[in-house]
């Protein structure tokens, strides 16, 4: 299964940059959406449909244009589930997740922490959330989390970790709290297969910073411990220039 998980940051406006025409050429089985800040009704489905993602499901945000998820894909899921069950995660539409028979894929949007009251905001979502998944991978054992984290783990993972070292996405905390999730069961399959590389998923529009390649990973597939051995490629795909993130790809055998 090859799965890609891509912050659109808006799906109208991705669709609108050929989106359709990339999707194409990289053909994955699934596909994990995030920021999608539209509803279904808002754009033509039928274009995925088109190119053989027959089954595709929206969980938007109750705030019209904000936030969002999806998941896209060419097989059906045996189940979806909407949300996580904790109501102030799901009025974002931060969380959706399809199972399949071997494997199990989410689609997350962790939020960011922009300001004080969101970095509280973050840092308890966070911690609902780790609870959240110790119960389900119970259940779901073999889970692949896909999407946009809003945290750097490491140094190698941000352009300038000196200057940014009290910057929300690169505090002590987040990336404490990332370890630690890890740490419970879970493998950073881009950096198991490459812990050398210095690749980036995010840039900002301001300062030219994508072209200097002044970036951030915040997007992840993180796999659950029964999946690691299976983990065949890990790639981030800084081409596709939809959105101010990239693709990132895992292929699971």
């Amino acid at each position: 299964m090859v799965i890609v998980s891509y912050n659109v940051n808006g799906i109208r406006a991705a669709l609108r940059k050929e989106f359709i025409t990339w999707l194409t050429h990289a053909n994955p089985d699934v596909v994990c959406l995030q920021e999608i800040k539209a509803n279904p009704e808002q754009f033509d489905e039928k274009v995925f449909h088109e190119i053989g993602y027959n089954y595709c499901y929206w969980y938007p945000a109750q705030k019209k244009g904000y936030s969002g998820v999806a998941i896209l894909s060419k097989t059906e899921p045996n189940n979806v589930v909407y949300g996580t069950g904790i109501d102030y995660m799901d009025f974002e539409g931060r969380s959706i997740r399809a199972d399949f028979d071997d494997v199990s894929v989410m689609s997350l949007y962790l939020p960011s922490g922009t300001n004080m009251d969101r970095l509280e905001f973050k840092l308890t979502f966070m911690d609902d959330f780790q609870t959240y998944i110790s119960k389900l991978t119970q259940e779901v054992p073999n889970l692949v989390i896909s999407g946009d984290y809003n945290i750097c783990h490491e140094a190698i993972d941000i352009h300038d970790p000196v200057r940014l070292k009290n910057v929300s996405g690169f505090l002590p905390v987040e990336r404490t709290w990332l370890s630690g999730f890890l740490e419970s069961g879970f493998t950073d399959s881009f950096r198991h297969l490459n812990p050398e590389r210095v690749e980036y998923s995010w840039w900002s529009y301001r300062a030219n910073a994508r072209a200097n390649n002044k970036g951030w990973r915040l997007d992840y597939h993180l796999v659950s411990a029964p999946l690691q051995e299976k983990i065949k490629r890990a790639v981030i795909l800084p081409e596709a220039k939809h959105s101010d993130h990239c693709p990132v790809l895992v292929e699971i055998n």
